[in-house]
């Protein structure tokens, strides 16, 4: 009976033993893991501060790629790692890549040809990364940097992409406003643009699927995807034709679903290994 105390008193012993090895080990790599840093960026081009989250592998890491992931309509800096992808911190460690989360308002990160104090394109292709690159260990060339996003981040992305091919390397889009002409009334679109019928000329110049022509098979990688469910999808599908007509190699996914948060959390898993293997390719060159 003596014996059977002092086994269980042993074996309680090892399990509050290995308790706090597991706590101290999970201590341990929440230090080691990556960083999420929420900023104020000041814009010069619209004299104001930019909430922006920056996350940055852990410690150990070398100099790091980097992606500039853009939200939504409605949504903010925080919305990717609070609403869309609370595990990215883990994947930007897993995969060694700095991500940039930039606030836009409801901007379609365009310099809006009717609002002098709206200069996302202007904020996102050169101040944001001239801040990063002064403060993060991440490679300083275009072959070093995608940009992707979600819906109105999805536009932005390919809108300034395909406008900047000299500053990113490679592009993506979810779920993508990638052309807005057959939506004149929705989205705060009329604000930024004036309303269609009158100012036609100018919604023909901000769509992203005009600005194929600028490109040369090779400039980018791409890579975009829609569900078939989503009011995106038709555009998205003509944006995939009309790169096809220009020959510019892209990859193009389509799956069941809809304009959700649930499908981009599955498509953003994608467009990371997609970008990883376009960094490790290009990391020597």
């Amino acid at each position: 009976m003596k014996t059977g105390i002092d086994l269980n008193k042993k074996q309680t012993i090892v399990r509050k033993y290995l308790l706090g090895l597991l706590m101290f080990c999970g201590f341990s790599w929440q230090v080691r893991g990556a960083v999420v840093d929420t900023l104020w960026i000041h814009s010069e081009g619209m004299d104001k501060e930019i909430q922006t989250v920056v996350i940055s592998p852990g410690e150990g890491k070398a100099t790091t790629p980097v992606i500039y992931l853009l939200h939504g309509h409605g949504g903010n800096a925080k919305s990717w790692v609070d609403d869309v992808k609370p595990d990215l911190p883990e994947l930007a460690d897993l995969y060694g890549i700095c991500l940039v989360c930039p606030d836009a308002q409801n901007s379609w990160y365009w310099d809006s040809p009717r609002d002098s104090s709206s200069r996302y394109e202007t904020f996102v292709s050169e101040e944001l990364i001239r801040y990063v690159e002064a403060r993060y260990p991440v490679v300083k060339e275009c072959k070093g940097r995608a940009i992707t996003g979600y819906s109105m981040g999805g536009h932005g992305a390919m809108w300034i992409a395909l406008r900047h091919t000299s500053v990113f390397g490679a592009a993506g889009s979810i779920c993508g406003g990638v052309d807005l002409r057959p939506f004149p009334d929705n989205w705060n679109l009329k604000e930024h643009l004036g309303e269609e019928n009158k100012h036609r000329e100018i919604w023909e110049k901000h769509t992203v699927i005009n600005q194929v022509d600028r490109l040369k098979n090779g400039d980018l990688a791409l890579i975009f995807d829609c569900g078939y469910d989503d009011f995106f999808f038709e555009v998205n599908n003509d944006f995939h034709e009309k790169l096809l007509k220009y020959k510019i190699d892209h990859d193009f996914i389509v799956r069941p679903g809809a304009h959700t948060n649930d499908y981009c959390r599955k498509s953003i898993d994608y467009q990371l290994l997609f970008f990883k293997k376009y960094f490790d390719k290009n990391k020597n060159k």
